[in-house]
């Protein structure tokens, strides 16, 4: 059988998105690839949002080229946001890729590719909107006990810097009934976690005009037996309302770890980029959480460089930064995308200005990020413990999990008692910015997601086997 390997650009949706084209392929005959071995089949599940992603897609594209001139058979097909965004300017640079296909209709992948081998020709079948919901496809998870499940596909914001809403369309929302079905249904497979999925996770029930739907969902989620762990990404500050705070608060289940993004701590940033919402009101979110989970911990994406950014206004960020004192912040330069209003727009931060505020602020972040793990020595916390993360030091007999608030951890198991999918409890160490460190599990909770089959890797002399959805990476030798 013709073995495949996924390479994935971009956010949890393209994660996700990744596991449904990795399940269409089992599906239609292919295997997944082993490590150190040739594959068949590379897919590249790509993602506009950034420049890096387009730089980052053309090279490995030439990197394969040699391949695919010494193998005929050998396919390659893109897909997600860039062949949305470029459509058959991917073929122009790249004429040996096979297959081109969009956001709207991953399903169509396998025929496609069958359809460029019989042909001896590229294939681009791009749908400008979505036919079916992608959960009504098959999936292979990357891991037994922790799964995404979407909401909602889509965004109905108009953000100056963002071009998703013109690559995955306005937001349409799944019917609660569905979401749920599909928790059971997951839990039943010994899925412990799951994290619900959307573009703007809390605008869930525009499309049938619920604004509660959301905190509604929350707390049927919270009804399900064996589903130890529910978490959801990313909300919008406009959208976030006191309803889905005490839902978070009051359902045991649903993690004490809000990620909302921020984008720039000025106002005049803020109306610029078309945020809808000011510093004052995210600070006001901030607080109610806080009041209402006094453990939770608040991460965020800021933007820096954007157009007409001064000084002061990057001054802001940084002051809004240290008063809310994230547990983490992903941090970005500013990337042009044509197509959105803030490319055209004057007053354009020039790179090294740029990099200049990004290094200030992740220092700053740094700084806050150690200072507030730092809090947590000699606490006892529970961790899921990691499949996907897999091993941290094997010397000193650590592995990793992820605390409630999702801070990385990574404790010692030199008994090896703690297993992926087991929920353990244990005592914080040591902290430093990026992850904390913890004894030997005080207490291990063997959850059916732990019994499930997991994605670890098992080592034995020579032999590595490669479990869960094999990337570029993982093979040595293309």
């Amino acid at each position: 059988m013709p073995t495949f390997v996924v390479e994935t650009y971009g956010c949890q949706m393209n994660v996700h998105d990744s596991e449904r084209i990795s399940g269409l392929l089992i599906d239609a005959g292919y295997t997944q690839a082993l490590a150190d071995t040739h594959p068949d089949l590379v897919v590249f599940n790509t993602c506009a949002v950034r420049e890096n992603a387009d730089n980052k897609l053309y090279g490995n594209l030439s990197f394969l080229a040699p391949r695919k001139k010494s193998d005929p058979n050998f396919q390659i097909a893109v897909g997600g946001g860039m062949a949305q965004k470029d459509q058959d300017a991917i073929i122009k640079r790249a004429p040996y890729v096979d297959v081109v296909f969009g956001t709207h209709n991953i399903g169509s992948l396998p025929i496609l590719l069958e359809r460029a081998r019989i042909e001896e020709q590229s294939q681009v079948e791009i749908k400008e909107s979505l036919e079916h919901f992608p959960s009504t496809l098959p999936v292979k998870r990357d891991s037994a006990f922790s799964a995404w499940v979407s909401v909602s596909v889509g965004c109905n914001n108009t953000c100056t810097f963002c071009i998703v809403p013109q690559l995955r369309g306005i937001e349409k929302d799944r019917p609660a009934e569905d979401i749920l079905r599909e928790v059971r249904a997951l839990v039943d497979q010994g899925v412990i976690e799951i994290t619900l999925l959307g573009q703007n996770v809390n605008a869930y029930g525009v499309d049938f005009g619920d604004r509660l739907a959301f905190s509604k969902l929350l707390r049927e989620c919270g009804k399900i037996d064996e589903l130890k762990r529910v978490r959801f990404m990313s909300p919008h500050p406009r959208d976030f309302t006191d309803d889905v705070i005490d839902a978070m608060a009051q359902t045991p289940n649903v993690m004490p770890h809000l990620h909302m993004p921020l984008q720039s701590g000025s106002d005049k940033v803020l109306q610029a980029m078309r945020r809808s919402y000011r510093r004052d009101r995210y600070l006001g979110i901030l607080e109610k959480v806080r009041n209402a989970i006094p453990d939770a911990a608040i991460t965020t994406d800021i933007i820096v460089g954007f157009p007409g950014e001064s000084d002061e206004d990057f001054a802001q960020t940084i002051d809004l930064v240290k008063v809310a004192k994230f547990s983490a912040a992903y941090t970005f330069q500013y990337s042009k995308r044509p197509g959105t209003p803030a490319a055209t727009m004057p007053d354009q931060i020039n790179d090294e200005v740029m990099a200049q505020r990004y290094n200030q602020l992740h220092q700053v972040q740094q700084e806050i990020s150690k200072s507030e793990n730092t809090k947590l020595i000699g606490k006892q916390i529970q961790l899921l413990v990691s499949a996907h993360e897999g091993r941290h030091d094997l010397d000193l007999k650590r592995v990793t999990g992820r605390a409630q608030d999702f801070r990385l951890t990574h404790f010692d198991n030199s008994a090896n008692t703690a297993r992926p999918g087991d929920l353990v409890q244990v005592q914080v160490t040591e902290a430093f910015a990026n992850h904390i460190v913890a004894g030997a599990p005080i207490s291990v909770e063997k959850t059916q997601g732990g019994n499930a089959h997991t994605a670890w890797v098992d080592e034995q002399g020579d032999k590595k086997i490669l479990l869960g959805i094999p990337t570029l990476a993982s093979l040595k030798s293309l």
